[in-house]
């Protein structure tokens, strides 16, 4: 029997409450209408065997539940899942490619119609504040449209190779080359962007023909739902995209070794580095997190430096894996800073996402209780604490941490929250190498006011991004996206997402006898 998997939700209910019993309402009703009253949202199911059995199925598509309950599919709907994919992506792959672009274009401007009950999802289950939330959604939209015009361009060219261009050879052989869909992705995208960490596998996969199934996070899984609904109603073929809701603990690895799935891409953590030693012969595209420096100069802007290690270091609580994680500062210029720094914490709101307050709850009681592990290990080994450590629940007030050494976990360890270690370095060669002794290399940022040096630095540091003068960042959507070392393979952007859901088909064409153009 199919169970329920309960998410968190930032409004604690009453203790003892349950989800009440589904309550069927007419179909004229828009299934992304507006959540009611006490935080209720319809938990939309595409099809019963793509989402859940039969009878659980029809119980939730008809009704309302209390909000933060989804399906935990079992195994054999998993199977079923992906029966229904590998049809659908045969029948796909022979869809224009126009055709698919036009439904792309339809997906988009209807997930920016439903951006509101879509991010009032986002502040319920992830934290989100309102107005990130409802910019998560918008952006979305355009990531899908600029998708299907880019899908256009890239698919829409072959190559045409001639024999006589190698050593050897006569021109007697035509080789056209194409680009063609690899069958099934799983998408597996991480819970503080479910819908445009999501939507930058989904659109790419589908532009290239191929059939999608994702696997959404617990948190984050209702916003996910509403996301893929706005693919259904775009009029997309059954069973071509299709959503996985369960724990990870029972389907995870019978989805990443699946052997239907012939393409994972998966935005997360550790567990990115267990999917890639089981899932065998198949192409991988993984950003695993990051422990991203910030390197300041003596001769940089400090006021710009302030501002965007706030920026970087605590909006959305510091849970994104593009967050400064580590300032490494010139010791002449640390103190000026860090007061600048404090001054523009203290203007920071800590609070509910309701009220669009920059710091909100973390999103899990372990996570705090991980974060809390990282602070306190810095008190015991002698850090400075600019803000007393604060903490109620899950939402944790931003603190930052002077004369961080290298001998404390918050040097090295991803906190994932809104806590910020300052080290104080005498040399850039100092910084450079606190950098890359690191296993993580996501994205890493310099300032500075001499173009040269930045370059030189940025060579230098092993990462997959290096922003200078500005804080780490992922986006726009359509620019390389990439970790080395432990924090992935590949690399994202919309481009190569395109160029890495497709495999290179040629044919040869073999004549009689050589041919040359005359002219």
């Amino acid at each position: 029997m199919t169970e329920r998997l309960r998410c968190t939700n930032t409004t604690p209910r009453a203790s003892g409450a349950s989800p009440p019993p589904p309550s069927p309402f007419p179909s004229s009703i828009p299934l992304l209408a507006k959540p009611t009253s006490k935080f209720k949202v319809p938990i939309i199911m595409i099809t019963s065997q793509l989402i859940g059995s039969k009878s659980s199925f029809n119980s939730l598509f008809l009704g309302l539940v209390w909000f933060g309950w989804v399906l935990a599919c079992t195994q054999e709907e998993v199977n079923k899942v992906m029966d229904a994919a590998k049809v659908a992506q045969k029948a796909w792959a022979r869809t224009p490619l126009w055709k698919r672009a036009e439904l792309l274009h339809k997906a988009a401007a209807i997930l920016k119609d439903h951006k509101a009950p879509i991010a009032h999802c986002l502040v319920k289950e992830i934290a989100k504040p309102a107005k990130d939330a409802v910019t998560e959604v918008v952006r979305s939209g355009d990531l899908v449209s600029y998708t299907a015009e880019e899908g256009v361009r890239i698919l829409g060219e072959g190559k045409l190779l001639v024999s006589d261009s190698f050593p050897g050879n006569e021109r007697s052989k035509y080789c056209l080359s194409s680009k063609i869909p690899l069958g099934v992705v799983l998408a597996i995208p991480p819970f503080n962007y479910p819908v445009n960490l999501a939507v930058s596998k989904i659109a790419p996969a589908l532009i290239a023909g191929n059939a999608l199934v994702l696997k959404p996070p617990t948190q984050g899984a209702v916003a996910a739902l509403h996301m893929i609904h706005c693919f259904h109603l775009a009029g997309f073929p059954k069973g071509l995209i299709s959503c996985v809701t369960g724990k990870g603990s029972e389907i995870g690895d019978f989805l990443t070794m699946h052997p239907g799935v012939n393409c994972i891409s998966f935005t997360g953590g550790d567990t990115g580095i267990a999917i890639s030693k089981k899932a065998g012969m198949i192409p991988l595209q993984m950003e695993l997190g990051g422990k991203d420096a910030c390197i300041v100069l003596e001769d940089a802007d400090l006021d710009l430096v302030a501002a965007n290690i706030v920026k970087g270091g605590f909006s959305y609580s510091g849970q994104r894996c593009t967050a400064v994680k580590v300032v490494l500062i010139m010791d002449s210029v640390a103190d000026e800073v860090v007061e600048k720094v404090k001054s523009k914490m203290g203007k920071l709101t800590v609070g509910p996402p309701e009220d669009d307050c920059d710091i909100t709850p973390v999103v899990t009681e372990s996570s705090a209780n991980f974060i809390e592990g990282l602070v306190m290990d810095a008190k015991e080994k002698g850090a400075t604490f600019c803000q007393e450590y604060r903490r109620e629940g899950n939402l944790i007030w931003p603190l930052l941490l002077d004369h961080v050494r290298p001998d404390m976990r918050i040097a090295w360890e991803e906190p994932f929250g809104p806590v910020l270690p300052i080290i104080r370095i005498h040399s850039v060669e100092e910084g450079i190498h606190h950098c890359n002794a690191s296993n993580f290399g996501l994205q890493g940022c310099v300032f500075t006011s001499d173009i040269n040096k930045a370059i030189m630095i940025s060579d230098a540091m092993e990462t997959g991004t290096v922003q200078i003068n500005s804080a780490p960042a992922r986006g726009p959507d359509h620019f390389p996206f990439q970790g080395l070392k432990d924090s992935g393979i590949g690399s994202q952007g919309i481009t190569n997402s395109i160029n890495m859901m497709v495999k290179v088909k040629s044919t040869v064409i073999n004549l009689p006898a050589p041919s040359y153009t005359m002219g």
